[in-house]
């Protein structure tokens, strides 16, 4: 095997396609990237027996062949090489990188052992690389991190014609986001639940792509796949019943708070600095403002006023920072609409363009409170 590619094109395929690999594989081989040169060119892929990822470049291609290399370090070295073109060549059991005047030699692992990557799924539909991107990224601050719960790991996918769902829950948010797409059939009816990150890490390197292909089997079972511009990654999904999240939404409030994003933002963070870690930061809303507060008497506080319209009886109600930040900026909203039922139960954030607006049902994020003292 022997092929010469330009240096950023070899060093964005190479870490396009790592950023999938295990940081702790169960098999040495599956920590490798596979490199496949042929007259068409490149193909630089990866496969952990979960999530597999593949793309496909243009080279000049001398010798066709297949090698596989350590991933982390030819990404390291990848990235590190001069702005000229780069000589990858296989010589027996090494792989020789040449770059103006480096050179690096890496050992390979044995081709033959590596599994045969997944194949996508028939399409689904489609969509621009864009609007997944933000959508995911909206849904996916809400899914959770402890792997002893899996099922909350994931992000739920529900595919109703020309309409995709995306939430998620880590038991104290829930995050979940509306679109429209281009399905292959107009009837598709399906539902997937997909490792988070996994969705996350992909939909944000298809941002550019002004067209993504979904691909999902029907009954929500086995794998889905997502391709654009010559990438393609393929996941394997979750097992497990995720919570039913609709029944969690109020069917009516009782109050409702209108606050400058921006603003709210920068005061949750100067007050949240006197914020123990795991104490809450407290929204006490009133006709005209909301006042912000955290700390207890015997240490640090900080108190900060908001300009806010409030519809409604006044409350006061507690969340968790960190949580609430999360919300506020994931709106992508110049003004936020804060509904309440009461202080112990949970607030539905959603955003609106104008003060006075209507707020936008595209997006929702739920958030449980934190419960006060007395």
């Amino acid at each position: 095997m022997k092929f010469r590619v330009e240096r950023d094109v070899l060093a964005d395929s190479v870490a396009w396609a790592a950023r999938t690999l295990p940081s702790r594989p169960s098999l040495p081989i599956l920590a490798g990237l596979l490199l496949e040169a042929d007259t068409s060119g490149l193909v630089v892929s990866s496969f952990d027996y979960e999530t597999s990822s593949r793309v496909e470049v243009a080279g000049d291609v001398s010798q066709p062949g297949r090698a596989l290399v350590s991933g982390r370090l030819l990404a390291d070295i990848s990235r590190a090489l001069p702005a000229q073109p780069v000589t990858v060549t296989l010589d027996g059991t090494r792989v020789t990188v040449v770059c103006g005047k480096s050179s690096f030699t890496l050992p390979t692992f044995p081709v033959e052992d590596y599994p045969a990557l997944p194949s996508m799924p028939s399409s689904s539909g489609t969509i621009a690389g864009d609007v997944l991107a933000a959508a995911v990224a909206q849904v996916a601050i809400a899914a959770g991190r402890d792997d002893t719960l899996p099922t909350l790991t994931g992000i739920r996918i529900e595919v109703e014609g020309a309409m995709i769902t995306l939430a998620a829950t880590d038991r104290y948010r829930l995050a979940m986001r509306e679109f429209a797409w281009s399905p292959a059939t107009p009837s598709l009816s399906v539902n997937a639940l997909v490792p988070a990150r996994t969705l996350a890490e992909t939909a944000k390197s298809l941002a550019g792509a002004d067209t993504v292909n979904i691909s999902l089997a029907e009954g929500g079972e086995g794998l889905m796949g997502f391709e654009g511009e010559g990438r393609r990654t393929t996941t394997r999904l979750l097992d497990g019943e995720f919570p039913k999240y609709r029944s969690l939404l109020p069917n009516e409030t009782l109050s409702e708070a209108t606050v400058n994003t921006a603003a709210l933002i920068e005061s949750v963070k100067r007050v949240s600095l006197v914020a123990e870690r795991n104490t809450p930061v407290r929204l006490a809303f009133a006709d005209g403002e909301v006042v912000l507060t955290a700390g207890t008497f015997d240490e640090a506080q900080a108190t900060e006023a908001v300009e806010c319209a409030l519809q409604g009886d006044g409350l006061e109600i507690a969340f968790n920072p960190q949580y609430l930040l999360d919300g506020l900026g994931a709106l992508d909203a110049a003004f936020t609409r804060l509904a309440f039922t009461q202080s112990t139960r949970p607030a539905v954030l959603s955003g609106l363009d104008e003060a006075d607006g209507e707020t936008s049902a595209d997006y929702r994020y739920l958030l449980m409170p934190v419960r006060l003292a007395g």
